[in-house]
C-alpha cells in the first residue's frame, strides 16, 4: 500500500532547501520567492517618545500596534531587527479557526477570524483568506464523547459548531478513506490565511492610524527610570516609553534577559509538506474542508490544486530547538528554515495516506521545518508582568496566526482602558513563577507538542517535568496515599485511595475511578473529621503605616478589626470581580492575604501596582513558598484541635472568622476558623518545615474520632453545596459581584472609595440583567464540569454574545 507513495515521500528529489542557519525565502513558506536582501521601512522619522513601543513585528506585534493605533493612542512605536514576519510568522502554515475547548479563547479566536475577514477591505491589501470551513474527524469512540462534551459548551458563543455524520463528512471531503471515520466535529468559516499577507496587511493599517514601524531596529537594551517608563535602546536611537510589549516572538527570552527575567519558553521544530498538483484535488468544484486527524495527529488541507500537511510528533520524536536556551537563538537568524527530517514524520504521513489515499501519488514541492516558540502548557503569555513595571508581553505563541488577531485587540483594549476585557487567567504570564526551570519548560513543551491532539478530558492531569521543587512539607507523606493534581507548581491532593481501589489516573468524560472515593471522603467531612493539604494558597504579608488605607482602596469590604478574618474581593474599574481574598489582621497594620494557587502573581501584580501608582508606604511581601497550610473540618474538627492546644476554643471564645496566634503541641501556627466546606473547622497556616510533624500529631490526636484525609475534589463538591463561590468559575473578570451574589462583600457605604466602586453604584442603579443560580442535576453517569450551555423549553439560553460570561453553579449529590 505504501510502495509508490512512501518512496515519493522518501526518496523523491526535492527542490532546493536553504540549509541550517543560510537565509530562507520570504513572504511565504512554499513557492513566492522573496526579496534577496531583506527590506527596511520606508520610513525616515524617529521618534523620542512613544506611548508604547512593541519588540518584535511578527503577526503578534504588528496586531498589537494596529489595534494600539486604530483605537487612538498616538505614538505607538514597533522595532522590528530585521524585518516584518521574520522568526515563526513567515513560515507558518496560517490555519485559522474558531474552535477552542477553553470558553474565552474562543473569543479571541472570533475576533481575529472577524478582522481577517474585513482587513483587506480596510486596508486595500491582500490577504489570502480562505474560509472553507473545518473538520475535526473521530475514529473513536472516545473522540466522539469529547465532541459531545465540547458540544455542551457552544452555546457560550455565536459561531457555528456542528456534530456530523460520515454522510455529511463525505461530501464535504470526497478524498477520504471512511472505513474508521463515525463523526465529526464542524466549524463553518474555519481556514487559512497567508501570514505574511496578513501581516503586511495590519502593518498598512498601524501606518494608516498614526503608527511608526521601524526595521532593521534591533532593541539592544532595556532600562526602567524610577518615574516607570523605559529608555528603549537601538542601533538607530533611544526611545523612552511609557510602556514596552515584548513580542518578539522566538527572541522573546532574549528580550526579557535585559530586564532580568527568564520567560519559560523554547522553540520546537514543527514541519509540514506541501505538495504539487494533484489532479482529483484540481478536479474538485470547492475548496476541501481542513482536516484534523486527531488519531493521526495531523492537519490537512488545500494548497492551490496540491494538498499541505502537517504532523505533530510523538514527544519522544519532536525535536527542542534547545540550544537557543542555552547558548541564544544564532546571530542573523530571521527567515530561515532548519534541515527537514521526513524520517520523524513517517508515521504520521503514512497514517495519512491511509485516511486520505491520493497522497499515496503525489510529489512533494516543498518541506518546510521552522521554529515556532513553545511555553510549558503551549498556551501564550499575554498581559503585564509581575515585579517589573510597564513590562507587557505577548509572547510563546504556538498557534500565531489565529491567536494574532484577538490577542492584539485584547492587550490593546487592557492597555487603554486598566483593566482586561474579559478573563483570561489561562494566558497570564505570572502563572510562571521560580520553579519553572528551563528543564522543566523543556519537558514540558515536549509533552505539549506530542499532545497536541490527544483527546481533552475534563480535570486533565500531565504529568511531564512533575514533581517541581515546589512541593509541600506533606508531599512524601502523602505521594503514595493520593491521587495528585498539579496547581501552580505545586502538588496537591485530587483524591485518596484505599488498599484495593484503582489507584490510576483514568480521566473519563463519564464517572470514573475517583468517584466513589470522593464520596467517601465527602461523608468523612461531614460525618466526622478530615484533614487537608492547603499549602499551595498564596500567601502575602502586608504592612506599613499605609496598609489599611491600601487595602481600604484595593477591597470592596470593610477591613476586618484586628484578630479579625473577611472575604474581600478587589474589583475592575467597571466593577468586575478581579480576584477574592482572604484578609486576616493579625497586628495593628499588619495583614496576612490568602488568594487561590493559580491566582498568586495574578493577584500580587494588582496589589503592587495600586501600591506604587499610589504612593502608598507599605512593604509587601509574597510569603507563599514559607508558609505550609493545614486545614480540618468536619464536626468533630474543634475536639480534635483541642486535644492539643492550651487555647480555649469554644465556640464563645474562638468565634468564627477569628484568627489567632498559637501553639498545636509544640509547633506555632496561625489558626483562623475558617473552612471552604462550611463545615465547622480551622486553617492552620505554619512553617513549611513544620508540615510533616503536624499532620502526624493532628492525625494521632483523631484517631477516636475516625480522623482521615481528604482531597481538592471532595473540597470543591463541599464548597458547591453550600453555595460557596469560586473565583475562576463563578466570578471572574466576566462578572460583577452583585450577579455573583456577592452583596454580602460589597460595602458599596464605606467611606473609601474603593476601585469599581463608582462603576457599581451604577450596575446598581439600572438593575441586574443575570443572576447567579444554583442548579441540582439528576445524572446518572456524565456529571457538569462547568461551563456547560442551558437547556429550557428545547433551547440553548444564549443572551446577545459579549466579552464576557459567567458560569451556573451546578451540583451533584455525591449521595445519589
Amino acid at each position: 500500500m505504501l510502495r509508490l507513495g512512501a518512496q515519493r515521500l522518501r526518496g523523491l528529489r526535492l527542490p532546493s532547501l536553504p540549509p541550517r542557519g543560510s537565509p530562507g525565502r520570504a513572504r511565504s513558506a512554499w513557492g513566492r520567492r522573496g526579496e534577496e536582501n531583506p527590506p527596511t521601512s520606508a520610513e525616515t522619522r524617529w521618534k523620542d517618545r512613544a506611548e508604547t513601543v512593541v519588540i518584535g513585528g511578527g503577526c503578534v506585534g504588528v496586531s498589537l500596534a494596529y489595534h494600539l493605533a486604530k483605537a487612538g493612542m498616538k505614538d505607538v512605536v514597533l522595532l522590528e531587527k530585521s524585518e516584518l514576519t521574520a522568526g515563526s510568522t513567515w513560515h507558518a502554515a496560517g490555519l485559522t479557526t474558531y474552535f477552542h475547548p477553553g470558553i474565552n479563547l474562543k473569543k479571541i479566536h472570533y475576533t481575529s477570524i472577524k478582522l481577517y475577514e474585513k482587513l483587506e477591505e480596510e486596508t486595500g491589501q491582500v490577504v489570502g483568506f480562505h474560509q472553507p470551513g473545518s473538520i475535526r474527524i473521530a475514529t473513536t469512540p472516545v473522540r466522539v464523547d469529547e465532541f459531545k462534551y465540547q458540544m455542551t459548551r457552544t452555546g457560550w458563543h455565536a459561531t457555528e459548531q456542528y456534530i456530523i455524520g460520515p454522510e455529511k463528512i463525505q461530501e464535504m471531503f470526497p478524498l477520504l478513506n471512511m472505513d474508521k471515520i463515525l463523526a465529526g466535529l464542524y466549524n463553518p468559516g474555519d481556514g487559512h490565511i497567508d501570514p505574511y499577507s496578513l501581516t503586511m496587511a495590519l502593518a498598512a493599517g498601524a501606518r494608516k492610524y498614526g503608527a511608526l514601524l521601524k526595521y532593521p531596529a534591533p532593541v539592544t537594551s532595556l532600562k526602567p527610570r524610577s518615574d516607570g517608563t523605559w529608555d528603549v535602546e537601538t542601533p538607530q536611537g533611544s526611545v523612552r516609553a511609557n510602556r514596552i510589549v515584548n513580542a518578539a516572538g522566538f527572541w522573546a527570552r532574549e528580550v526579557g534577559k535585559m530586564v532580568g527575567l527568564e520567560h519559560p519558553l523554547i522553540p520546537v521544530q514543527h514541519q509540514y509538506v506541501v505538495t504539487s498538483t494533484i489532479p482529483e484535488v484540481k478536479a474538485l468544484k470547492r475548496e476541501l474542508p481542513v482536516l484534523r486527524d486527531l488519531e493521526g495527529s495531523y492537519y490537512l488541507r488545500q494548497e492551490r490544486d496540491g494538498l499541505l500537511f502537517g504532523p505533530y510528533e510523538s514527544q519522544e520524536k519532536m525535536k527542542v530547538q534547545d540550544s537557543w536556551v542555552t547558548s541564544g537563538v544564532p546571530a542573523g537568524f530571521g527567515k530561515e528554515l532548519f534541515e527537514s527530517d521526513l524520517d520523524r514524520i513517517m508515521e504520521h504521513v503514512e497514517v495519512a495516506m491511509e485516511m486520505v489515499p491520493v497522497l499515496k501519488k503525489a510529489d512533494i514541492i516543498n518541506i518546510v521545518n521552522g521554529p515556532i516558540t513553545y511555553s510549558p502548557d503551549i498556551l501564550p503569555m499575554v498581559g503585564p508582568h509581575q515585579g517589573i513595571r510597564n513590562y507587557w508581553v505577548a509572547i510563546g505563541f504556538g498557534y500565531g496566526i489565529i491567536h494574532a488577531g484577538g490577542v492584539g485587540k485584547y492587550l490593546s483594549d487592557w492597555i487603554l482602558h486598566g483593566e482586561p476585557p474579559f478573563d483570561l487567567i489561562e494566558l497570564d504570564p505570572n502563572r510562571y513563577g521560580k520553579w519553572t526551570t528551563t528543564q522543566y519548560t523543556e519537558a514540558k513543551a515536549r509533552e505539549s507538542y506530542g499532545f497536541n491532539n490527544i483527546v481533552g478530558y475534563p480535570k486533565e492531569e500531565r504529568f511531564a517535568g512533575r514533581p517541581t521543587q515546589r512541593v509541600s512539607g506533606l508531599y512524601k507523606t502523602l505521594e503514595s496515599k493520593c491521587s495528585m493534581g498539579f496547581h501552580a507548581g505545586w502538588e496537591q491532593p485530587h483524591w485518596f485511595y484505599k488498599p484495593g481501589q484503582d489507584t490510576q489516573y483514568r480521566p473519563s468524560f463519564r464517572r470514573t475511578n475517583w468517584f466513589e472515593p470522593v464520596g467517601s471522603e465527602y461523608k468523612q467531612v461531614m460525618q466526622k473529621v478530615g484533614v487537608i493539604d492547603l499549602s499551595p494558597f498564596g500567601k502575602f504579608n502586608i504592612k506599613g503605616q499605609d496598609s489599611v488605607r491600601l487595602l481600604d482602596h484595593l477591597f470592596a469590604n470593610v477591613i476586618p478589626k484586628v484578630g479579625f478574618t473577611n472575604i474581600s474581593h478587589m474589583l475592575t474599574p467597571k466593577g468586575r470581580v478581579y480576584a477574592e481574598l482572604t484578609v486576616s489582621h493579625q497586628t495593628p497594620g499588619e495583614f496576612l492575604l490568602i488568594t487561590g494557587s493559580g491566582s498568586e502573581l495574578h493577584d500580587l501584580r494588582w496589589i503592587e501596582e495600586e501600591a506604587v501608582n499610589g504612593g502608598y508606604d507599605v512593604e509587601i511581601k509574597n510569603i507563599t513558598d514559607e508558609l505550609g497550610v493545614l486545614g480540618i473540618a468536619g464536626p468533630h474538627a474543634r475536639k480534635v484541635l483541642q486535644k492539643l492546644t492550651a487555647e480555649d476554643l469554644s465556640d464563645d471564645v474562638f468565634k468564627f472568622l477569628q484568627t489567632k496566634s498559637l501553639k498545636v503541641s509544640d509547633i506555632p501556627v496561625t489558626a483562623i476558623r475558617i473552612s471552604y466546606t462550611g463545615e465547622l473547622g480551622w486553617e492552620l497556616y505554619h512553617r513549611r518545615e513544620d508540615s510533616a510533624a503536624l499532620y502526624d500529631i493532628v492525625m494521632d490526636a483523631g484517631q477516636e474520632e475516625g480522623i482521615d484525609n481528604f482531597g481538592t475534589y471532595a473540597l470543591n463538591a463541599l464548597r458547591l453545596e453550600k453555595a460557596f463561590r469560586a473565583w475562576g468559575s463563578e466570578m471572574n473578570c466576566d462578572t460583577n459581584p452583585l450577579e455573583a451574589g456577592l452583596d454580602y462583600f460589597i460595602k458599596l457605604n464605606k467611606p473609601a472609595d474603593f476601585i469599581g466602586k463608582q462603576a457599581l453604584k451604577q450596575i446598581k442603579a439600572k438593575g441586574l440583567k443575570r443572576r447567579l443560580v444554583c442548579l441540582t442535576l439528576a445524572t446518572d453517569d456524565v456529571d457538569p464540569e462547568g461551563n456547560e450551555s442551558i437547556w429550557f423549553d428545547g433551547k440553548w439560553q444564549k443572551e446577545p454574545w459579549t466579552w464576557g460570561k459567567a458560569s451556573g453553579i451546578t451540583s451533584q449529590s455525591l449521595d445519589d
